[in-house]
């Protein structure tokens, strides 16, 4: 029984097999999806016991609660990147104090956010175009839930950390009691007790502080995973580096809203309401399938981090490979299956209307196609995150975002002078991206040793 037992543990330093590499990152994989669907769930019930305005509101003032928690995802996946490398080093002391480091300082900024976005909410609510029915209530969202911020940041930290010390379903597990917790209140406090925004607001906030303290109690304790908060120094080399190599995550939840808001703008001009009301439940949907990729990168970083910085070039190779296959599978499965779901799908979200019917199902196989290649450009992004090499990682998500998919969204519709322009714009960026990132892989395939069989020039595993 003991030896079953040993051989189900994948341990990061293991060589890796298709199945092996999905039984690794299938947990975060989950995880990603679970996160997706739960905060779907919560704004249906917003909008359903709610009311419109509150519902637009949560809207409208989400943006800023997602850019300060993605600070969260930096630190996490920067500094998980730095601590793999650390252990490939075969330093593990040196691991958890950075590990610990990473932490504090998350808690701290957290709070430090926090005040500072209570404190700014209400004219950020008005800057976002709130009017006087709205602002009240943007400005009560934002301060209830900006409460629970650092737990919502380092419980974003903790969702990379928990692939580095070997227990990403456990990751899972705990992704899942909060978002249990999450509709859990909903029910109780929205629909069963109507205290309205509010009551959404306090279910989202202990969903966070459950999200948090549970892995903060798990860590701070002795327990069996690799990693374990205890007593640490002021690196702040090492903390700059994390914070380097992480900015495109911060970056891409930045751009993500900005271009949210200009694709809402556009459709808004072209077809109105309806064209808003499409892309929202394509983008439900959206977050779910894009989720899964989301997962994968997370759950192979770890990997590839350990391997770079133990120097073991087959195995970071061998990686590398089995990831670009499989995320072009995963992405090949998910446009048939986005075209096969994209009749049903509409009609769920049309609510009767013939003409948000077309036109949604319309958006759906466009957007369908950009799932082949949208997984490479994201697991690209994360591959060179986990190389240490922040700057090329944080090129490909600016390119992706804010220049092709702005520049797309922004140009195509005047060229094909309708919707078709803006649910083409997304194949366009993606298709860019690729090109882009496809360049990169290869220029820089020789530094890395990722590709071939290229002697590294030197090893780049010195401390921070």
């Amino acid at each position: 029984m003991q030896k079953t037992k040993t051989k189900d543990i994948i341990k990061l330093s293991d060589h890796f097999t298709y199945k092996r590499l999905m039984r690794f990152t299938l947990a975060p994989i989950a995880m990603m999806i679970f996160t997706s669907i739960y905060g779907v769930v919560d704004g249906i019930f917003v909008s359903t016991f709610v009311g419109t305005t509150e519902f637009a509101a949560l809207n409208l003032v989400m943006p800023l609660l997602i850019i300060l928690g993605a600070v969260g995802f930096m630190l996490g996946t920067g500094g998980t990147a730095i601590v793999s490398k650390t252990f490939g080093l075969g330093d593990k002391a040196r691991a958890n104090e950075y590990f610990s480091l990473i932490i504090y300082v998350n808690l701290i900024a957290g709070v430090i956010l926090a005040a500072i976005g209570i404190i700014f909410a209400r004219p950020v609510s008005l800057l976002l175009g709130a009017g006087e029915d709205m602002v009240e209530h943007c400005t009560l969202y934002a301060t209830v839930v900006l409460c629970a911020l650092p737990f919502f940041m380092i419980q974003n930290t903790f969702q990379s950390f928990f692939v580095t010390a070997e227990k990403p379903k456990m990751g899972l597990w705990v992704t899942v009691a909060a978002g249990v917790t999450n509709m859990v209140f909903d029910a109780l406090f929205v629909a069963a007790f109507s205290w309205g925004l509010f009551g959404a607001a306090l279910a989202t906030a202990l969903s966070q502080a459950v999200g948090g303290i549970i892995p903060l109690i798990y860590f701070g304790r002795k327990n069996t995973s690799t990693l374990r908060l205890g007593k640490t120094k002021f690196y702040g080399k090492m903390l700059l580096g994390a914070c380097a190599n992480g900015s495109s995550e911060l970056l891409s939840n930045i751009s993500m809203s900005v271009v949210t808001m200009l694709y809402n703008f556009k459709l808004m001009d072209l077809e109105g309401k309806n064209g808003v009301a499409a892309y929202g439940a394509i983008m439900y949907v959206n977050f779910i399938f894009v989720a899964i990729f989301i997962g994968y990168a997370i759950g192979s970083a770890p990997v590839v981090g350990y391997h770079y910085g133990a120097d073991n070039r087959p195995e970071l190779r061998s990686v590398f490979r089995k990831s670009t296959v499989i995320t072009t599978t995963l992405g090949v499965a998910m446009c048939a299956a986005a075209i096969a779901l994209s009749t049903p799908l509409s009609a769920l979200f049309s609510n009767g209307s013939e003409e948000l019917f077309a036109l949604t199902r319309r958006g759906f196989i466009f957007f369908a196609i950009h799932y082949i290649i949208a997984g490479f450009n994201i697991f690209g992004s994360s591959f060179f995150t986990a190389l240490n090499n922040g700057v090329v990682s944080a090129v490909i998500s600016f390119l992706r975002t804010i220049v092709f998919q702005c520049g797309s969204v922004l140009l195509l519709p005047l060229i094909f002078n309708s919707i078709d322009g803006v649910w083409v714009s997304i194949i366009v960026a993606e298709s860019l991206t690729f090109i882009v990132t496809t360049i990169l892989l290869v220029a820089l395939s020789g530094r890395y040793g990722y590709a071939g069989k290229q002697k590294l020039s030197a090893p780049k595993a010195e401390l921070l």
